[in-house]
């Protein structure tokens, strides 16, 4: 339960600075809810802004189309930030692209959460 308390917090903290990601530390805390608080994991799957995610990822192991969008967004400053900011040789930078261009592909390859499942209102 305690994992699951920190990945909340490291779930509230990403909501609020760009580039860090909210959605995975919520899906990674509900599994731990899952096997320590029924409470805790159906407060998060009942939450009215992220529950709809968490659901759909769980079930389906499906992203909605904005959450594709913010990723590969986020993704894609944070490749820009990297270069900027760290100047990296060549062969970093395209290891690191590989790396971004590779996790964008599996995420955009995802499903969309079916028809079946509430909607995200995003």
């Amino acid at each position: 339960m305690l994992l699951g308390l920190f990945l909340v917090a490291l779930g509230i903290i990403g909501a609020f600075l760009p580039l860090m990601p909210t959605t995975i530390f919520l899906i990674l805390a509900a599994g731990c809810f899952a096997r320590s608080s029924p409470r805790l994991e159906a407060w998060l799957l009942d939450h009215p802004r992220h529950g709809p995610a968490l659901r759909a990822w769980r079930a389906e192991g499906a992203i909605s189309r904005r959450g594709k969008q913010a990723a590969c967004l986020g993704m894609t400053a944070g490749y820009g930030i990297f270069c900027l900011t760290a100047r990296p040789a060549f062969p970093l930078a395209a290891v690191v692209a590989a790396a971004l261009l590779g996790s964008a592909a599996w995420i955009i390859r995802r499903p969309l959460p079916s028809a079946s499942l509430p909607r995200d209102p995003d």
